[in-house]
């Protein structure tokens, strides 16, 4: 029987890698592949359903589907995990030294649905008693090139709103003393995002924690969560007519996965071996953080369904298996 012939998109990333180079491929499966922005990706897919096969922003996805949008399955392969709430910018002169000190400031961000900015909005207000209606929240990118566009966003009640001007960007504003900080920052050339200053060093700005690394290793300490940004997802249309895809490309996006972990531990040997790295580290540099699956992610999953749906972003709470292909449930 001949392979099936798909398209995929992804984000560049290290755990890509092996399956856009071709190095990785899922048996059965013939994929073109294609490289973008997620913040691009998410667009045409989300407007365009481009692609079989894709990346997607989790929070885009659970919108998606409690408004009755049936185009995608999801696979419950993590590619991005990150502390969000650690990277968050701060103007150097606003005077904010706290989390708490974020109360009745004005706020860019990319966009209020993304996944990046429902986790920092979670921490800010489970860890820090800071709630979005704390704030005045400034959104860059427009109604046309976001990925609300195609969600049915709406500002939540409550939330101050707007939109930032065509002319302007968040690192213009931010330069400018316009607004207070950032939630999110992305200066990477795409079709979706404005800002395109290296803020990288710049003295007007920094972040708001001191010490991310520490912070972020704080919250790992007190919820046990290293957020999940990222998911894949399947047409709906493709998985109905060839449900045998979903394991095939689990099983592919974990070699991938598991094949750059290995050579990440194999480089690290050198510097043990070496004395550079202490031995009683060996255990912790073998441990892979970007572990796949909804059983060993389910309580991520529930947490982000149910910050989607305090936050006003859903009109519920959806469970992993409204979201997730059956077969992957007890993955």
């Amino acid at each position: 029987m001949a392979n099936l012939h798909l398209s995929m998109i992804l984000s560049n990333n290290d755990r890509t890698q092996p399956l856009l180079n071709g190095s990785v491929q899922p048996d059965g499966i013939d994929l073109a592949v294609s490289s973008a922005h997620p913040s691009e990706m998410f667009w045409r897919q989300l407007h365009f359903s481009d692609f079989d096969i894709s990346e997607m922003s989790i929070s885009s996805l659970l919108m998606a589907i409690a408004h009755g949008d049936t185009r995608w399955v999801a696979l419950p392969i993590f590619t991005s995990r990150r502390f969000f709430h650690t990277g968050v910018l701060v103007r150097s002169a606003a005077g904010i030294e706290r989390p708490e000190e974020l109360k009745g400031k004005r706020i860019g961000v990319p966009e209020y649905q993304q996944t990046a900015a429902l986790w920092a909005r979670a921490a800010l207000q489970h860890e820090f008693g800071v709630r979005a209606q704390d704030m005045e929240w400034h959104m860059e990118r427009s109604e046309e090139r976001s990925h609300g566009g195609a969600t049915g966003f709406q500002p939540p009640e409550g939330v101050k709103f707007q939109r930032i001007p065509a002319d302007k960007s968040i690192a213009s504003m931010l330069l400018a003393g316009e607004i207070d900080a950032s939630l999110l920052y992305i200066a990477d050339a795409n079709l979706v995002d404005r800002s395109r200053i290296d803020l990288t060093g710049n003295p007007a700005v920094r972040t708001l924690f001191k010490d991310p690394a520490a912070e972020g290793a704080r919250y790992y300490g007190h919820t046990g969560f290293f957020p999940i940004n990222h998911c894949v997802v399947v047409q709906r249309r493709i998985y109905e007519q060839h449900p045998w895809v979903v394991l095939n490309l689990f099983n592919a996006f974990s070699k991938a996965r598991d094949q750059v972990a290995k050579r990440a531990a194999e480089l690290a040997s050198v510097f043990f071996d070496l004395g550079v790295l202490p031995q009683d580290r060996r255990k912790v540099v073998s441990a892979d953080p970007f572990f796949y699956g909804v059983k060993s992610n389910r309580g991520l999953l529930e947490a982000i369904a149910g910050y989607s749906h305090e936050q006003g972003l859903t009109p519920r709470v959806l469970t992993p298996e409204e979201v997730f292909a059956p077969q992957t449930l007890d993955l």
